[in-house]
């Protein structure tokens, strides 16, 4: 895997934990075990793109009023969803 950051071929996948603010802006969630890339050359832990639009998309078809202020990722994306799809896209 290469870093997005400083191009190193040493960056690999891993979990970290998150904090996102739900979308209506009421509150934010941590999120644990989120996947994410690691660089141990540059110290960055990102994050792709492809996952931040998974997480965003999720959290607009779900009722987020029902979420606890803590779960794993699993758990957020296993979310029953009120949408099938994001139409603002």
């Amino acid at each position: 895997m290469i870093c997005n950051w400083c191009d190193s071929h040493m960056a690999y996948q891993d979990t970290n934990t998150v904090y996102w603010e739900l979308p209506d802006g009421t509150r934010a969630i941590t999120i644990l075990n989120t996947p994410c890339v690691t660089c141990p050359d540059c110290g960055m832990v990102y994050q792709e793109d492809n996952l931040t639009e998974e997480i965003e998309d999720q959290l607009l078809l779900i009722n987020t009023r029902k979420l606890p202020d803590k779960l794993t990722y699993d758990e957020l994306m296993k979310k029953e969803r009120l949408l099938k799809r994001n139409y603002f896209r």
